[in-house]
């Protein structure tokens, strides 16, 4: 088993994490707001999970999740706990796609987060690439406080059809809860199998889907301006892409479906074109 130190900004010293009856594949995640920049105050990742907080050039704490073996097998139970305290602005992404190997048992991946007063967090992973026979599920829980943001991206794709394994997972399972101030505002859920018929009929020409979050005093501009750019677009009967917004408290919910992730990161990227002014570097310059 492998961790992470815990540092302490304010002693400058790190201190080595207990080990005892750690499950493997947890980890814990304080960003804590210091002298106008945020920054990691605790980083904790029980193998194979890891943990990478790599510098940048914005005031934001950068945060990437990987894998020791690149991807992720049969069993394989990731649980991240994500705190951002007041004040601070967090970036979480994904070093590369996560895969998900063939396997008879499921991989599952679990993200809490809580994000305090003035305080943004930004969740852009990369897709989620399952392959054929293998099954994953993913709970993705956030807790806002009603002064909080968050931006929150989730993208699947369907696998690698250029090996003729296009939807051909045996299950997929995802499931999202946003709540402000306690309240409940977003509770979406996702599920993909074959006991329902054949994923890849029901899916037709789309080879990517998309889901976005935007809420918050930090990005309302920004999620009035997604709105008012969607509501606008064109209706075709055979577009490459469907795109749709909600309205949420606060935000906006964005679907997107089309034939290639590159196609649907690129629209994502002309959507959210104002994080990178949010975090003070662009996330995605080398990404999609």
């Amino acid at each position: 088993m492998a961790a992470s130190p815990v540092r302490s900004p304010a002693a400058g010293r790190i201190a080595p994490p207990k080990h005892h009856g750690v499950r493997p594949g947890c980890g814990s995640i304080t960003v804590a707001a210091y002298g106008g920049r945020s920054r990691v105050t605790r980083a904790f990742a029980a193998s194979p999970l890891r943990l990478l907080t790599p510098k940048n050039h914005g005031p934001a704490s950068w945060i990437y999740t990987s894998t020791f073996g690149g991807g992720l097998v049969g069993g394989d139970a990731f649980d991240l706990q994500l705190d951002v305290l007041d004040g601070a602005n967090a970036y979480v992404s994904t070093q590369s796609a996560t895969k998900v190997y063939r396997s008879p048992s499921a991989a599952s991946v679990t993200l809490r987060a809580t994000i305090a007063r003035d305080a943004t967090l930004v969740v852009a992973p990369d897709p989620v690439i399952c392959f054929a026979g293998s099954s994953y599920r993913q709970i993705q829980d956030f807790d806002l406080h009603p002064e909080a943001s968050l931006v929150f991206v989730d993208c699947l794709s369907s696998g690698r059809h250029a090996s003729g394994e296009r939807w051909q997972f045996d299950r997929y399972e995802s499931r999202m809860v946003v709540r402000c101030g306690g309240r409940p505002v977003v509770h979406d859920a996702l599920l993909l199998s074959p006991d329902q018929g054949s994923v890849a009929e029901r899916l037709g020409r789309f080879e990517s889907l998309l889901v976005a979050i935007v809420m918050g005093p930090a990005v309302a501009a920004g999620a009035a301006s997604v709105l008012s750019r969607i509501d606008g677009r064109p209706l075709d009967r055979r577009a490459s892409q469907l795109v749709s917004a909600s309205r949420l408290d606060g935000g906006c919910l964005v679907r997107i479906a089309g034939v290639s992730v590159e196609q649907t990161g690129s629209t994502l990227r002309d959507l959210l074109g104002f994080v990178p002014s949010l975090l003070g570097d662009d996330p995605w310059v080398r990404k999609w």
